[in-house]
């Protein structure tokens, strides 16, 4: 839930090959703690005067019976084991995720309207309930109040990503910090968070009304994207151009591709979602027993 290294902005393409530019990655640098402070308390305000004075027009509406049709649905494990990782901060995932959604289940976007996920929440802190969780900070693993929502950014950028909903603004972790252990969704798939500028919005830009819908169970955090009417298309994702290479200064890093594809009538539209670069914190070449 740190700032991330690289920002993904939504294109649109029809091609089918979609152009893949290979950038080179700086060796990252480790910012003092006080740098750290003074820049996330600079853009959270940033952030603030924008949902005061900016134009958008922010969904805010719940609806307590659901639309009808179902749009697109997922789930994902709570309690997932992570060398290094105490799993305290696993169960205080929970918490902050049950505290979180409640802002978020039963929205309503309707058309034109944008849904932001830290204009719901809004910040997570103690008097609220948030535990310490697991948070990221320039790639080392560390804990924080409100730590692992995460993992909520994660599930509904793959629920938005499987919808005509238009990302608007996404970011990632700049660190692949743990190898990949039973990925059910391809790398660079989700979204990180950071109140409350690193930040996953989308725009309504159809005329049709959606809703969220999410929840936990005993074993995962669920989510729905329902709608009022029937979406004609359908909707799946690829990834392309996996890469890992070495870069000039030693370490290693991975970069990918997350394409959607809309299938309307007999007619394929590709759209590259995010294009992904970060820098891997393990060896990419250890065995699957290691």
């Amino acid at each position: 839930m740190k700032t991330p290294l690289f920002k993904s902005r939504t294109t649109h393409s029809r091609v089918v090959g979609i152009h893949f530019k290979m950038n080179e990655i700086q060796e990252p640098i480790n910012r003092g703690p006080l740098r750290q402070y003074l820049g996330k308390e600079y853009f959270i305000l940033k952030r603030k005067l924008d949902w005061l004075f900016g134009n958008t027009n922010w969904a805010n509406t719940k609806a307590e019976s659901l639309l009808k049709n179902m749009v697109f649905q997922h789930k994902s494990m709570i309690l997932r084991p992570l060398k290094d990782v105490d799993m305290y901060l696993q169960e205080n995932k929970r918490t902050n995720l049950k505290i979180a959604i409640q802002h978020i289940d039963k929205i309503v976007i309707k058309p034109n309207e944008t849904f932001s996920i830290w204009k719901l929440v809004g910040r997570p802190t103690k008097q609220k309930g948030y535990l310490d969780g697991l948070v990221l900070n320039q790639g080392k693993i560390g804990k924080d109040i409100g730590g692992g929502l995460c993992q909520l950014g994660n599930l509904l950028f793959w629920i938005f990503a499987h919808s005509p909903l238009s990302v608007m603004e996404r970011y990632r972790h700049g660190f692949d910090v743990f190898p990949d252990v039973n990925r059910k969704v391809p790398f660079g798939a989700g979204a990180t968070l950071s109140y409350n500028y690193i930040d996953l919005q989308v725009k309504n830009d159809t005329n049709h009304t959606f809703q969220l819908n999410l929840w936990l169970d005993k074993t995962h955090l669920n989510g729905e994207l329902r709608s009022q009417e029937i979406i004609e298309s359908s909707y799946s994702v690829e990834e392309r151009n996996h890469i890992m290479k070495q870069q000039y200064w030693g370490g290693y890093s991975r970069h990918n591709q997350i394409i959607q594809i809309e299938k309307r009538d007999d007619t394929f539209f590709e759209k590259l979602l995010v294009e992904n670069h970060a820098i891997m914190m393990y060896n990419p070449f250890l065995s699957e027993k290691e």
